[in-house]
């Protein structure tokens, strides 16, 4: 039997460096492009014992990783080696579900410590927007999932979340496939909790930082209004293998640790929606963000003009309640849309000039604005997130008419300026991670 769990990609569309501090809050929509991980056991023969993991990506080339799993001594856990098999020139790691692995694994024997853990076999897919697609690109027999023909790190990313999307579906397979329902279910308002604790603290280990958890929120819950967990939170976790880490990390799992170890991150799904006859879309610009030095740059902007900053990113928060209002309001009204996004798009371009930091470079200015103006059915649209060279997000009449309007524009557009943007599939969407019917996986890529 095949347990599968797939989490959605993000979009940031206010809030953007806001979400760093505790005092603001970001609007985050959940997307249809989803990240999917399925999990099955190994058949061994008779007598014979495996304490391996295999897992595979199988629409990159060389992305195969084999890990080795054991208990470590005074509760620290489960140590997860990678076992190298491979040549050395298609040999490569991934922080991402080599930490995972070992954070979801050391919970579970936290949770169940006189099992042992069956080897398995986890395949990771991901939905065709997470990734530019080259020309030369091909389809199974599922166009769902596209082979990219391309080692995974030297892939394009667009910008849609898909580390926090990964590490938040390989986390809730393993749980569900490990776990009895009767603790963990991503039915259950507290399985979703679970998974989230759990796939933050494995996320920022894997990135060597505490991130805002923006991401890996909207992966859990879908479409919220996210107020950032403080970071001292995750610190007290102490590494992997270390006495008593597994003790910390089922407190810190379940929540019941002492007062300086709750979960203050706050998650709102209450108001939050996209109107009713519109949709939020995608243009993929295929060139990516280095978002780890921006955020650095404006940080330190931030401290140098600490009431400066402070003014304008209260207008920020401010704009972004508006629109956050205006979207719930029930009625669409495509001229006060307009108005609530060019608002925060001022603010954005003032705080990268502020900072020196292209947080709306020129180039996207000026896509924005003749996509706002020049086809009639998008209300409005950001360089979502940390901004610079991702994706773009549009609010747009959610009808065959627009879309056919903008994927000729865009057409005009690429030849005139020898770019080459493209409109992505993926759209807003509210739900977050869920259970998945395994069979439907069968025969992909074997």
């Amino acid at each position: 039997m095949a347990t599968a769990v797939s989490a959605p990609g993000k979009v940031l569309l206010a809030g953007g460096y806001l979400v760093l501090d505790r005092a603001h809050t970001g609007l985050v929509f959940g997307l249809s492009a989803r990240i999917h991980v399925v999990v099955r056991d190994i058949d061994t023969s008779a007598g014979v014992e495996l304490s391996e993991m295999v897992v595979q990506s199988p629409q990159f080339r060389h992305a195969s990783w084999i890990y080795g799993y054991r208990l470590t001594e005074e509760l620290g856990g489960v140590h997860v080696t990678q076992l190298q098999r491979a040549p050395p020139a298609e040999h490569s790691r991934n922080p991402f579900v080599e930490t995972a692995l070992a954070y979801a694994l050391t919970y579970i024997s936290s949770v169940l410590p006189s099992t042992t853990i069956k080897p398995a076999s986890i395949t990771i897919l991901a939905d065709n927007d997470y990734y530019s697609q080259p020309a030369s690109t091909t389809t199974t027999t599922s166009s769902q999932f596209t082979d990219f023909g391309v080692r995974l790190q030297d892939a394009h990313k667009t910008g849609l979340g898909s580390s926090a999307a990964l590490v938040t579906a390989f986390t809730g397979a393993i749980l569900s496939h490990y776990l009895p329902a009767s603790h963990f279910s991503l039915a259950s308002a507290q399985g979703r909790a679970r998974l989230h604790n759990l796939a933050q603290a494995a996320h920022c280990a894997a990135q060597g930082k505490v991130g805002s958890g923006f991401d890996v929120a909207a992966a859990v819950y879908g479409t919220c209004v996210y107020r950032r967990f403080s970071p001292s939170l995750l610190s007290q976790v102490g590494e992997p293998g270390t006495p008593g880490f597994a003790t910390r990390v089922h407190a810190l799992v379940d929540d019941d640790g002492d007062a300086a170890q709750r979960w203050d991150a706050e998650v709102s799904k209450g108001g939050v929606t996209i109107p009713a006859g519109m949709a939020l879309v995608m243009c993929d610009v295929d060139c990516g963000s280095q978002t780890v030095g921006m955020v650095k740059d404006v940080l330190a902007w931030r401290k140098q003009d600490a009431a400066g900053s402070k003014a304008l990113w209260d207008e920020l928060q401010a704009c972004n309640d508006a629109l956050a209002a205006t979207l719930s309001a029930g009625t669409v009204d495509l001229e006060r849309l307009g108005a609530a996004f060019e608002a925060i798009r001022a603010r954005i371009r003032e705080m990268g000039k502020r900072s020196g930091v292209p947080i709306e470079p020129l180039e996207q200015t000026e896509l924005l604005d003749a996509l706002t103006q020049g086809v009639k059915g998008v209300a409005g649209g950001v360089v979502p997130g940390a901004g610079g060279y991702d994706a773009i997000v549009l609010l747009i009449k959610d009808d065959e008419e627009t879309l056919a309007e903008i994927e000729t524009f865009l057409i005009k557009w690429c030849a005139e300026k020898k770019s080459n943007v493209k409109l992505l599939g993926a759209k807003g969407e509210l739900e977050g991670a869920r259970e998945e019917d395994g069979a439907r996986y069968s025969g992909l890529f074997e």
